[in-house]
């Protein structure tokens, strides 16, 4: 059985999770497990790359569905990138690319993160 791994790295308020391996009911929890510390230190900007990861099941994908509204609660988001074309298709069956930003690469997520966090301070600059 193919493993699964989660790599986390922390770049000012941005959290970047790497994925890799195999994402399915066994290993969902391992998923759920990180994001729920994220939440609990009050880290809502998460990135989740996908570009190792092999294989998602539905649990998996409900983990995302799962923590959504929550980390939006918090004037967050999860934003996704370098999925190949496999998991994309998943994603994409799903209607997750209506939910979520997907993009190819990891820069575009946090470039993403950084354009809202200036529309948000023109906003308040205007109130």
């Amino acid at each position: 059985m193919e493993t699964f791994t989660i790599q986390r790295q922390d770049k000012d308020e941005l959290s970047i999770l790497n994925l890799s391996g195999f994402l399915d009911a066994h290993t969902a929890p391992e998923l759920e497990k990180q994001l729920d510390q994220l939440i609990n230190e009050g880290r809502s900007k998460i990135i989740v790359n996908f570009a190792n990861l092999n294989y998602i099941s539905s649990a998996g994908l409900g983990v995302f569905m799962g923590k959504i509204e929550t980390v939006r609660s918090m004037n967050g988001d999860i934003k996704m990138c370098r999925m190949t074309p496999k998991i994309f298709r998943v994603f994409d069956l799903l209607g997750f690319p209506t939910l979520y930003d997907i993009v190819q690469e990891e820069e575009e997520a946090v470039q993403l993160f950084a354009s809202k966090e200036r529309s948000s301070r023109r906003a308040d600059d205007r109130a």
